[in-house]
């Protein structure tokens, strides 16, 4: 009985046991679930979050989310039933009606268990993504077509060009040639003087002379200029951050003068692309304003709420991630921050791995690292020799002196033992950042650190206002540094005391108040970076007694009354301000942080992290670098540059070529520029594209650099195409109106830049040095006020526009009209647009009105006072380059008697001929 009894009780569990080890059926028991509650909104149809569920493959890949929705086998991994089963309502599925019972879950749990079996789908597996989209696919160098031609470029547009039974225009007249390539190639009108020697040139032997122009012209330092505007376009670099407050960017331009530099000096453009990213370890550290070059909200103003910061700090990346992917990858990355890409094979994974690779990049200022060649470098040791030589002489005369570096003050004295240091300050007062001590053992070594052992301890009587005094000597330069205040009716000066863990000998003290706000910020109406009060400085002897070293009040008064001691150290300033001037300085180029794990986050929010990613390039493209979580920050963006710039990168020579000739040409065989992607257009000419990537990377003509932009840039300018003339034919344009296949050379207006700098060229009034600081056309302003364009023409703003200073949300008053881009987007093809307001502004601005009376001036010259004749064809040559045909000189005269010549210099700055590339 008992026996009986006891086999009665397991006859459930053999049951139960029996179910489970049979297998789930999809036909009747998963089919079911999936088409009553999950098909209408990710089926055939519709599929929200990218994602379907009506083939096994779908379920595999995921959607949105960058998750396989089902990994075989493992349902705690499978996406699909972590939706299931969440309560989170913004997550959870299904988004209405009743949720999937336990035995519905149960279900689906079991049947991926066993393998997610689907019957006939079983061969549908999850790969590596792939695209047969044409930018995807390797470069292919197809054969020259074998039509008679100047070149390979033009071989491949007449192949296309008798197509359609055209073929190229007559050649352009010289003058329009030489104003054409002289516009491309440098961003100048040509002078008149240039224009009478190039026809000369070219009557006796056409290409010769043509020849030797575009040499001239690729080796002007004009070239670089022009150029690196247009680099400057597509990555959106300006010198505010575009933000609310639109705080300036200090020294930005050191990135801009970088570029000007690579242009000219023909820098390899896979190298350009290295140093951009990875210039810090690369002795070009000005480079990396490209990682910075975009808008931001600096973390200072956002807030103290975790959220926030958070948030800000995923856009920052963001905006790292829009400047590669327009400038170099030509793909809209950004696209993939909260779902897989809708069009391209870039997953919100790809994103995100592709962030980890620039987790340490962070908007902000440091001083580059520079290599010893480097402009810059050499300067700064040529002045850093006279520097030392203006100190021998104030160690002669005073032994002690200080300095004014801007952001810190620094104190030298005569080399001394000492336990201790204290400084005494004349104000009530103490704001310090910074305390720093050095001495000549190791000039570079601060030994004032707490990191070193040195603590510091300042007077007990002291209000503390802001921070700990232990943030004096923390090596951090900031905001938060160190504030406190004596009582009113203190008898004895404020003072902090530096006490070294064992005795140092020691020459040199620095003190800053707020250095990182000198270094970031300026511009800013009645706000420093903190002046520093006077103060003494006294070192500890071996009984405990202090002894003064110096005191910069007294040291002042002392040097201001003996006129040797004073010129003397007004030369050393001088210098000081040259060195921080022209040497590496502390500049908006970025600065580097300790990467912290990247997850991808789940429809793009900080809030909602999902997996771990590593540092990677786009799986599609092979973009493993064999990096994890702990690659060290600066490993992960050279292997990216290394990887991203590979002969063989399907994208990269293909989006810098197409962007050359869409300079050259007006409109790039790829007509998004910035989006070579299924979006975009695919190219008018795949063969010719794909020959030039390839003859880029790795040329044919012997001699000619791999990746030199000059030698690409020389290959389409020398080219019959580019050469033609732009008039217009009834059977081209009835075939072609668009000029797509270059039947003619599309004529085309000049851009804001060349307009100005040509009429400040004419005017004689050009101020043609390269580099350096920009000049403004804004006022200073308050921290959150606006900054407001003034009316400002004068001589300081003679230079070329490239130098105007670049400020988000600030019109230029006249040019923008012009199309000028605002910086916020990415401008890889400038709008073309027609307005009355340009019309004015060229007829009745203030800058045309008195930039024409100086070309009136020059007109003048040389020509008899009631000689308007000779006037007027002085002042066409000046703009247009040429002498007035009888008509117009006829008309230009009775213009100049009637209203004078500088109204006659407005028309003519306002005709299609100065303002249209011929």
């Amino acid at each position: 009985m008992q026996t009986h009894r006891l086999k009665s009780a397991w006859l459930p569990l053999l049951f139960v046991a029996a179910a489970a080890a049979a297998a789930v059926d999809f036909e009747t028991e998963i089919k079911p679930i999936l088409s009553k509650r999950c098909l209408e909104c990710h089926g055939p149809e519709k599929q929200k979050s990218s994602f379907r569920v009506d083939g096994r493959l779908a379920l595999l890949a995921g959607g949105d989310s960058g998750k396989p929705a089902v990994v075989a086998g493992d349902p705690a991994k499978s996406h699909l039933m972590f939706v299931l089963r969440t309560n989170d309502p913004d997550i959870s599925m299904p988004p209405k009606g009743d949720r999937l019972s336990a035995a519905q879950l149960a279900l689906l749990e079991q049947w991926i268990t066993e393998g997610a079996v689907w019957p006939g789908q079983m061969e549908a597996v999850a790969t590596k993504p792939v695209s047969d989209h044409w930018s995807l696919r390797p470069v292919v160098r197809l054969a020259i077509p074998p039509i008679p031609a100047r070149g390979a470029v033009d071989a491949f547009l007449l192949a296309e060009l008798t197509k359609q039974g055209l073929g190229f225009s007559k050649p352009a007249e010289p003058r329009a040639l030489l104003r054409r390539a002289s516009v491309t190639l440098t961003g100048l009108l040509p002078t008149a003087e240039r224009a009478d020697r190039f026809v000369a040139d070219h009557a006796r032997d056409a290409d010769a002379a043509y020849r030797a122009l575009v040499e001239e012209l690729l080796a002007s330092p004009h070239f670089g200029e022009r150029w690196a505007q247009h680099w400057l376009d597509v990555i959106r670099w300006a010198e505010t951050n575009g933000s609310e407050a639109n705080l300036y960017r200090k020294n930005a331009w050191i990135y801009r003068d970088y570029v000007v530099r690579a242009f000219n000096t023909d820098l390899p453009y896979d190298r350009f692309i290295r140093e951009q990213l990875a210039g810090d370890q690369l002795g070009a550290g000005d480079a990396t304003g490209f990682l910075v070059a975009g808008p931001h909200v600096p973390a200072a103003t956002v807030g103290q709420e975790p959220t926030a910061i958070r948030q800000a700090r995923a856009d920052r990346l963001d905006e790292v991630m829009q400047t590669l992917g327009a400038s170099v990858l030509g793909l809209t990355v950004s696209c993939a921050r909260c779902h897989n890409h809708k069009f391209d094979p870039i997953s919100i994974k790809d994103y995100y791995s592709l962030t980890a690779v620039f987790q340490g990049v962070e908007f902000g200022g440091r001083r580059p690292e520079l290599a010893p060649e480097h402009p810059r470098q050499q300067r700064a040791e040529e002045l850093h020799r006279q520097v030392q030589a203006r100190r021998a002489q104030l160690r002669d005369r005073l032994g002690v002196w200080s300095e004014d570096w801007g952001g810190y003050s620094e104190f030298h004295f005569p080399a001394r033992q000492t336990q201790a240091l204290r400084v005494e300050f004349a104000s009530n007062y103490v704001s310090v950042d910074e305390l720093e001590v050095f001495g000549p053992a190791d000039q570079g070594r601060n030994l004032a650190l707490a990191a070193a052992g040195t603590s510091l301890v300042g007077d007990q009587a002291m209000a503390q206002l802001r921070g700990e005094i232990a943030k004096a000597n923390d090596g951090k330069f900031g905001t938060e540094g160190w504030k406190a205040r004596a009582e009113k009716g203190a008898k004895t000066r404020p003072w902090v005391e530096i006490r070294f863990p064992h005795p140092q000998e020691v020459d040199r003290f620095r003190l800053s108040s707020n250095r990182e706000y000198y270094f970031e910020t300026d511009y800013l109406a009645g706000e420093g970076g903190g002046q520093l009060p006077p103060f003494r400085l006294l070192s500890q002897r071996p009984d405990g007694t202090w002894q003064e070293i110096g005191d910069t009040a007294a040291l002042g008064r002392k040097v201001k009354a003996d006129p040797l001691l004073r010129q003397a150290d007004e030369a050393l300033q001088g210098l000081i301000a040259d060195l921080n001037e022209e040497g590496p300085r502390h500049s908006f180029v970025g600065r580097f942080i300790q990467p912290v794990d990247t997850r991808v986050l789940l429809r793009g929010s900080p809030e909602t992290p999902g997996d771990a990613v590593p540092p990677a390039g786009f799986a599609v493209l092979g973009g493993d670098l064999d990096l994890d979580s702990s690659a060290p920050e600066s490993v992960r963006r050279l292997r990216f540059a290394a990887w991203l710039t590979r002969p063989e990168h399907p994208l990269t020579a293909r989006v810098m070529v197409n962007r050359l000739w869409h300079h050259v040409f007006g409109a790039g065989l790829v007509v998004t520029a910035a989006d070579f992607g299924k979006a975009g257009m695919t190219p008018s000419h795949p063969a010719l594209l794909d020959f030039l990537a390839s003859e880029f990377t790795a040329p044919s003509r012997p001699g000619a650099q791999p990746w030199g932009v000059k030698d690409l840039l020389r290959t389409l300018v020398l080219s019959d195409a580019f050469r033609q003339d732009s008039a217009p034919s009834a059977e081209g344009l009835r075939r072609d109106a668009g000029s797509a296949l270059l039947w003619r050379f599309p004529p085309r207006r000049v851009e804001a830049e060349v307009i100005r700098d040509s009429v400040l060229l004419a005017s004689g009034k050009l101020d043609r040095s390269v580099g350096g600081r920009g000049f403004r056309i804004h006022d200073v302003k308050k921290t959150y006020a606006q900054w407001q364009v003034t009316d400002n023409h004068g001589p300081q703003t003679w230079r070329r526009m490239l130098y105007q200073e670049r400020m988000r949300r600030v019109d230029d008053k006249i040019f923008t009209a012009f199309d000028f881009p605002d910086c916020g987007q990415v401008s890889a093809k400038r709008a073309i647009s027609t307005t009355p307001l340009q019309a004015l502004n060229l007829m009745n601005s203030d800058f045309i009105v008195e930039q024409a009376r100086f070309v009136a001036e020059e007109a003048v010259k040389g020509a008899a006072p009631s000689d308007h004749a000779a006037q007027v064809r002085n002042g066409f040559r000046l703009l247009l380059g040429r002498d007035p045909s009888a008509a117009e000189l006829a008309a230009s005269v009775e213009v100049a008697r009637e209203s004078g010549l500088p109204v006659v210099c407005r028309a003519l700055i306002n005709s299609n001929e100065f303002g249209f590339l011929p």
